[in-house]
């Protein structure tokens, strides 16, 4: 195992998740754990706690640091597969709440390559999502929320609120998002970009409509980009016009954002 103060020193020059993706591929063994830990009203102390209940445990290496904000921490086990990983969680929040109290403690967890490949974007959801779960529960990433880390989606809004808000929305998802406010520059980042999905409105200034489609589909990319249209456009006829040129889904505004979740779902997956 390498020298921790060592460790602790790259930290700062590097951040959080390549430095825990570097420490995998170079010193961690073929299945790692990685545990991420927040608490908003976290004793200074507690650092050192969670190291001492790991250390406690016989057979059990880790290495600890410090998340990207005060009460957050990031624990990789080495060696450790997901049952496991998941019974050190509900260890470490036992004791914990044993010497503490009934701290708001928040737990995500998950195993790599046993639940999908690691990379700094699914290291910087899981912390996200680690903040964003229910106190009190631990939260297991999933296969699914491991590709959906992994899966860009290209947002093309003329209008900044709407733009923005579904940015926010499918972030919060998972998702790797860019943005474009105009069918010219959407264009460029496709090529550019490569995104699995792109959600975009017709109306758009440059080029729209159906022949921005059929740039869309016409672009020299390695793999098409799926096509949702989210559009206030309700006209029948477009609307058919849009899947006989490959459109894979077409939603129409005002919409729900649940329902909006679940359509991309089924696209990208």
């Amino acid at each position: 195992m390498p020298n921790t103060a060592a460790l602790q020193t790259k930290i700062e020059q590097t951040s959080l998740y390549s430095t825990i993706e570097h420490y995998v591929k170079e010193f961690a063994q073929e299945v790692n754990g990685v545990l991420f830990i927040y608490s908003a009203d976290a004793p200074s102390y507690l650092e050192k706690q969670i190291r001492g209940i790991l250390e406690s445990q016989p057979g059990v290496s880790f290495e600890l640091w410090s998340g990207s904000e005060p009460g957050s921490y990031a624990v990789l086990l080495p060696g450790q597969p997901l049952d496991a990983v998941h019974f050190q969680g509900l260890l470490l929040k036992q004791r914990i709440h044993d010497i503490i109290g009934e701290l708001d403690l928040h737990m995500t967890l998950s195993s790599f390559p046993e639940q999908g490949e690691l990379s700094e974007q699914v290291l910087k959801q899981m912390e996200e999502s680690t903040k964003l779960s229910p106190s009190g529960d631990i939260h297991i990433f999933s296969r699914r929320e491991l590709r959906s880390s992994q899966s860009r989606i290209l947002i093309v809004e003329g209008d900044p609120t709407v733009r923005e808000f579904l940015q926010i929305r499918l972030q919060m998802q998972g998702y790797e998002t860019a943005v474009a406010d105009n069918g010219i520059s959407a264009l460029e980042l496709i090529e550019s970009w490569n995104p699995h999905l792109v959600l975009t409105e017709l109306n758009l200034y440059g080029i729209d409509g159906l022949p921005y489609i059929h740039h869309i589909q016409q672009l020299n990319v390695k793999k098409a980009p799926k096509i949702v249209v989210l559009t206030e456009q309700r006209v029948e006829q477009t609307i058919s016009l849009c899947f006989q040129s490959g459109v894979d889904d077409y939603i129409t505004k005002p919409f729900s954002p649940v329902e909006l979740d679940a359509r991309i779902r089924r696209c990208i997956y």
